[in-house]
C-alpha cells in the first residue's frame, strides 16, 4: 500500500509536513483510492486523515535543574563553564567592595567615630585598593588609632 501522493496531497492540504499526516490503517484502502485534491479534503472532513500533534521538548528538566541551582546545588567545579571571573567579573567584585567600605567610612563620619580629615585619607586608601573588605577597614582604623578619642 503505496500512500505517498496521498500523505503529500494531505500534507498540502492540512499546511503541515508531510511527517505530521496521520492515515487511519484501517481505512488505508479508501485513502489508496483517493487520488483528488478534493477526496483528500472530503478524507480530512471526514477524520481519516488528521494533522498529528506537534513535538516539544519538555521544559520539566530545565525547571527541576533550575529550581536546584537557586538552593545552591549542581554548583560544583564540574558544572561550571567559564573562569571565575567570567563567572563573577572582577568589576562586579570591586563594585560591590568599594561601595560596601565607602557607605561604612560615611557610616563612621556621620556618626563621628572619625574626623573628616580621617575619612577622606581612608576613602583615598580605599580608592587605591588597600583594603580588602569593611572588616579590614575596621582593622587597620583599630590598629592605628584612628578613632575620634571622647
Amino acid at each position: 500500500m503505496n500512500l505517498k501522493s496521498q500523505r503529500r496531497m494531505a500534507s498540502k492540504a492540512l499546511k503541515i509536513g508531510k511527517n505530521r499526516v496521520w492515515i487511519d490503517p484501517e481505512k488505508g484502502e479508501d485513502v489508496e483510492e483517493a487520488i483528488t485534491r478534493e477526496e483528500i479534503r472530503k478524507l480530512i472532513s471526514e477524520g481519516t486523515i488528521k494533522a498529528a500533534p506537534q513535538k516539544g521538548v519538555s521544559r520539566g528538566r530545565a525547571r527541576i535543574i533550575h529550581a536546584k541551582r537557586k538552593k545552591g546545588l549542581k554548583k560544583g567545579m564540574g558544572s561550571r563553564k567559564g573562569t571565575k571571573t567570567a563567572r563573577m567579573p572582577r568589576k562586579e567584585l570591586w563594585k560591590r567592595r568599594i561601595r560596601a567600605i565607602r557607605s561604612y567610612l560615611k557610616d563612621l563620619r556621620d556618626r563621628r567615630v572619625i574626623q573628616r580629615n580621617i575619612y577622606r585619607r581612608l576613602y583615598l586608601l580605599a580608592k587605591g585598593g588597600v583594603f580588602r573588605d569593611v572588616a579590614h577597614v575596621e582593622q587597620y582604623i583599630d590598629s592605628n588609632r584612628l578613632k575620634r578619642r571622647r
